[in-house]
């Protein structure tokens, strides 16, 4: 069976196809990784660039002198030790939470088919179509009713409800081999002992996947941490940038930004074949 291509194999043999090929190919890789990576290069640079440079017109693709004192200065002036631990904990809770929760309501829905299964999860997947600013509010509400406000709980619980998560391990969980699960539970293996034997470590790609969506999500919030966090010792890193921010010069801010970025470039950079695998394997097959 042929495969179409832009280009014919014959074409393609030929040197001067073979050439402007390659030539085509390596000016769009190129454009595209400079279009990704320069803006990372300019916050990186920028935070050492001095105050009077940063703000220069035009601005200055190289800084005149490096000035390491930005990371310094951001790391002690905005307390970002204490801010990154608030943000871990509070993800670290999430991440776990929804690991748990969704992981058994996917399950459920998949292996077990209760009553009403269909109608339950096109319950769950409608909420999807519900701006997350209409639920603000009653989230917030419920937060206040509760005494989750300035709570680690406050981000937990809510983040345990993503619809997304849990229909993308649904999706990978009806994908697995029939055999395989028949044949646990004619050796004896009960619903849970099956879970966690046989779904569970063959679930590993699209674990990782929704582990590095739990993560990012809560990393990267603003809206909802600043409103359940009126203590500032509790905030996470999204709020206390902005919060500390004031009378904070502005190569010392980028220098924030830079180093509370670092943690989730750094997760997917050493996970990146995992969640392109979880990826695929979650929403792509059947």
């Amino acid at each position: 069976m042929s495969t179409r291509t832009l280009i014919s194999p014959a074409t393609l043999a030929r040197p001067r196809g073979k050439a402007l090929y390659w030539t085509v190919f390596t000016a769009v890789v190129l454009l595209f990784a400079l279009a990704f990576l320069f803006p990372v290069y300019w916050m990186v640079t920028g935070a050492m660039k001095s105050p009077d440079e940063i703000a220069r017109t035009p601005p200055t693709l190289v800084p005149d002198h490096w000035h390491l004192g930005g990371y310094t200065d951001a790391w002690d002036l905005m307390q970002l030790p204490r801010h990154l631990w608030n943000t871990v904990v509070q993800a670290a809770g999430a991440w776990a939470c929804q690991l748990v929760f969704c992981t058994a309501a996917a399950y459920a829905l998949s292996r077990l088919r209760p009553a009403f299964g269909r109608l339950i999860l096109g319950g769950i997947l409608a909420t999807l179509m519900v701006p997350a600013q209409a639920l603000v509010v009653p989230k917030y509400l419920t937060a206040a009713d509760l005494g989750l406000l300035n709570k680690p709980l406050a981000i937990w619980l809510p983040a345990v409800a993503n619809a997304f998560n849990l229909y993308l391990l649904k999706r990978f969980f009806d994908q697995l081999p029939r055999d395989v699960l028949e044949a646990a539970e004619m050796d004896g293996a009960g619903k849970l002992r099956t879970l966690w034997s046989i779904v569970l470590p063959m679930s590993r790609p699209v674990l990782g996947v929704v582990s590095i969506f739990a993560l990012v999500a809560v990393w990267q919030d603003f809206l909802w941490p600043l409103m359940v966090f009126s203590d500032t010792d509790k905030q996470p890193i999204s709020v206390a940038l902005v919060q500390l921010s004031q009378n904070i010069q502005l190569t010392v801010l980028i220098a924030a930004m830079v180093i509370a970025s670092i943690p989730m470039v750094a997760l997917f950079l050493v996970f990146q074949r995992h969640i392109i695998a979880g990826i695929s394997a979650g929403g792509t097959k059947g």
